[in-house]
């Protein structure tokens, strides 16, 4: 038996998975984060989390599972590790993902430390992912498979985790909170930037960055085409809401390929401009706490969903620290900057295993640098 601290969101997932830690004998209590100064009253449908009504919902489903429950006023941290983190990525022109930053830096760091501080053994959560001997793999349910949002953990952190719902679809974990008695058993999942449940992140992001001016220009022959208030309004591969009133001169749609945050330009172009061969990262994370020792043929995902392209990875030791060298063996489009780049090594059988993650920070649209067999580049 284990003490284990169960992070309630207020979801059915991470009520499920308290739940099924209980029948495994553990001595669990739950806590529900805090992580809004100003936590609003109710949700908007499946938009937004971390309010009053979620912490409830929490507290009910402890109630009904019989374990002590908790809340925990993480607003501060949050703040300071994801709000402004995310606010800051996009003045730079990068495309953060808020959910791989919350992982990383609240709930299996500060969140889990407490934890550990207080005699805990283990964290567990409502996320669709496994461990199988300490390493991290694809859930059971791929439409779910939150994988890629944990890719950022470190072994240590992974060796006191659990989730114990990444084994089963989501139907059946909605079925499984009702026959439990748990009033969530129908509630939405929650979508969108948590933190924004308004849904409009460039509003969001606007309030706070504010105007600075700059010009939206063509890839290839660099004419001015429309100017902008702030290229946090941008994302690599967007398409719509570019301020080009005019279509392009082949009429064939334009996309964003590229962000300049020193001079404020954002250059758009066809999807052909958007094709990326090459990717390094920075801020390498190995979960099996070492990395390999060559280059490794792997598959990559660039994107929470979708994204994925077979690849070579070579692990770099810089004078930044350790970073990624991924050779793409076909061409992505909308890879961005701030993102993640998560390498699985495939395993049909028993789920795609985690090998690593880095963020990304540049990439080659050269095809000379597409990736070659593994064998091919060990022979030169």
């Amino acid at each position: 038996m284990m003490r284990v601290l169960a992070a309630m969101s207020g979801g059915v997932d991470s009520a499920v998975a308290a739940a099924r830690a209980v029948d495994a004998g553990h001595d669990v209590v739950g806590v529900h984060l805090a992580l809004s100064t100003a936590p609003g009253a109710l949700r908007t449908g499946s938009r937004g989390c971390c309010s009053r009504e979620d912490a409830d919902d929490a507290r009910r489903a402890a109630d009904v599972l019989g374990i002590p429950f908790y809340v925990w006023d993480f607003a501060d941290r949050f703040k300071d590790d994801v709000i402004d983190e995310f606010v800051a990525a996009y003045a730079a022109g990068q495309t953060p993902n808020p959910c791989l930053t919350c992982n990383e830096k609240i709930k299996f760091a500060a969140l889990a430390d407490k934890a550990m501080a207080l005699g805990f053994d283990a964290l567990a959560t409502g996320h669709y992912a496994r461990l199988s001997g300490g390493q991290l793999r694809r859930a059971v349910d791929p439409d779910k498979d939150q994988s890629y949002v944990l890719a950022v953990l470190t072994r240590d952190q992974l060796d006191r985790a659990m989730f114990p719902v990444g084994d089963t679809p989501k139907p059946a974990i909605r079925a499984e909170a009702a026959q439990r008695g748990l009033s969530v058993a129908a509630k939405p999942d929650s979508h969108d930037v948590c933190f924004i449940p308004t849904g409009d992140t460039r509003a969001f992001l606007g309030a706070r960055i504010g105007v600075r001016p700059g010009a939206v220009v063509d890839a290839g022959t660099g004419e001015r085409l429309a100017d902008h208030d702030g290229v946090h309004g941008f994302t690599i591969g967007q398409r719509k809401g570019l301020g080009i009133e005019a279509p392009a001169a082949d009429g064939r749609p334009r996309y964003v390929t590229d962000i300049d945050p020193e001079t404020g330009t954002v250059a758009v172009g066809s999807e052909e401009h958007l094709q990326v061969h090459s990717i390094r990262t920075r801020n390498a994370v190995w979960t099996s706490g070492d990395a390999p020792e060559g280059p490794v043929e792997v598959t990559v995902q660039v994107r929470a969903h979708g994204g994925l392209a077979p690849a070579v990875a070579t692990p770099v030791d810089g004078p930044d620290g350790p970073f990624i060298e991924i050779a793409l063996g076909e061409p992505l489009t909308g890879v961005a900057r701030g993102q993640a780049a998560v390498l699985y090594l495939p395993d049909p059988a028993n789920g795609d295993l985690v090998l690593g993650s880095g963020r990304i920070a540049s990439t080659s649209s050269d095809p000379e640098s597409a990736a070659r067999p593994v064998s091919a580049s060990l022979a030169e």
